[in-house]
């Protein structure tokens, strides 16, 4: 993995993952830093990679979060390719707070046909022809 401005991609997917998560189960940012026995702007910082955060801590995390310590990192390099694409979707995508509400409300719509057809609208928009 890459480095962007002096920190590491990973720290960046890892802490962006953290914020989608807590967003999803409606949690500030002071509410998680609360559970965790940190400040705000801690979770602030882990959560734009701006600084990393411990094993000790990010398996913290993920219980008061409610999920597995693999869920924020990304995909591994297999012998059939990298995820990078993926990922630097999903970093882009987490780089505003739009972007963030729509990741995190997008799998909590329950009709199927209702995201298949918000995902085409997406497409529809994002197209520069």
């Amino acid at each position: 993995m890459a480095r962007i401005g002096g920190r590491d991609e990973v720290d960046a997917f890892v802490g962006a993952r953290i914020g989608l998560r807590r967003s999803a189960l409606g949690l500030s940012q002071s509410a998680l830093a609360q559970q965790l026995g940190i400040s705000f702007q801690q979770v602030q910082k882990y959560e734009t990679g701006q600084n990393r955060i411990s094993a000790s801590r990010l398996h913290r995390a993920a219980t008061v979060l409610g999920t597995s310590v693999e869920t924020f990192f990304p995909p591994v390099e297999t012998a059939r390719g990298t995820a990078d694409e993926g990922w630097e979707t999903l970093r882009f995508l987490t780089a505003t707070v739009d972007g963030r509400a729509v990741a995190s409300g997008f799998p909590l719509i329950e009709d199927r046909d209702v995201r298949r057809a918000v995902a085409r609208i997406v497409r529809a928009l994002a197209r520069n022809d």
